[in-house]
């Protein structure tokens, strides 16, 4: 008895030391991995989590404006050690820029990132039910694009927005007054204010597709944003509400716009936990 009760504790030891060693073990990290080359190549870096999987999923999206940054730009580096607590696989891509590469490539290379997750979920170790976007800024407004839409194969479980317009056609009234410039010139191609333009705005507005097919949506927005209005947010949480979709909404209060801002003062780092807690709530959570 004594001999097999040794044994059962010498397992039970051996076993939590293989949970703790598990726990501890670092991502592996895969980089510039070719998601697509139609028309250019694309590549993406892989965060993959220890253990068996398989685990839901990120793809974050970097901002820019549409016409500059890369995957691991800056302002969204602050975003990689909040992804990397979730116990989540996660993405982050490079896509096309304007003004070589306008309107809708960029939306396109999103969903061609989509495809390759799915298509190599199993090298990754992801759950294809449980994909999220993640986006911040310009990158924001694309995710918020793919997500609204969630047409199959594009479709995703899950959308993180961090300050990013949801009304494209609401957001434009205020440059109005003048030619269209920087982004909203060389990414939509716009040269004038006129019935053309709007029409492209509205076709490349979110608010445009929200439907009963949109998933669920987290809305993350400084009060103090003057490049992206808070307002933005605001709105996005009422338009959700009158479809029936499930959204929240992360108060930044007097952040101004891009997390590499809010780095500098930890009174505007609150947003980490809440994101995780909300990507834990709705995609579940990981134990290693």
């Amino acid at each position: 008895m004594m001999t097999r009760n040794l044994i059962l504790f010498s397992a039970c030891v051996l076993s939590g030391w293989a949970t703790a060693l598990q726990a501890a073990a670092p991502y592996a990290v895969m980089k510039d991995i070719e998601f697509t080359n139609h028309p250019v190549t694309l590549r993406l870096d892989a965060h993959v989590p220890p253990g068996s999987g398989p685990f839901p999923a990120v793809i974050l999206v970097h901002g820019g404006g549409w016409t500059n940054g890369n995957k691991t730009a800056n302002f969204v580096l602050p975003l990689f050690q909040p992804l990397t607590e979730t116990g989540y696989t996660w993405f982050t891509i490079d896509y096309r820029l304007a003004p070589q590469y306008p309107y809708p490539d960029a939306v396109q290379d999103v969903q061609s990132a989509i495809l390759f997750v799915k298509k190599h979920a199993g090298e990754y170790k992801v759950d294809t039910k449980k994909i999220a976007l993640m986006g911040e800024s310009a990158g924001a407004h694309l995710v918020n694009l793919v997500g609204t839409r969630n047409q199959p194969p594009y479709d995703v479980a899950a959308v993180v927005s961090f300050y990013g317009p949801i009304d494209m056609v609401e957001f434009c009234r205020k440059f109005e007054s003048k030619p269209p410039e920087g982004g909203l010139q060389s990414f939509f191609q716009i040269t004038e204010w006129n019935a053309a333009a709007r029409a492209k705005i509205r076709e490349a507005s979110p608010a445009t597709y929200i439907s009963r097919k949109t998933p669920p949506f987290l809305f993350i927005h400084g009060t103090e944003d003057e490049a992206v209005p808070y307002a933005q947010s605001t709105l996005a949480m009422k338009l959700f509400k009158e479809h029936g979709i499930p959204s929240d909404l992360i108060t930044v209060q007097g952040g101004i716009h891009g997390v590499i801002n809010w780095e500098k003062d930890p009174k505007f780092q609150g947003y980490k936990a809440g994101m995780i807690d909300w990507l834990h709530k709705t995609l579940g959570s990981v134990s290693q």
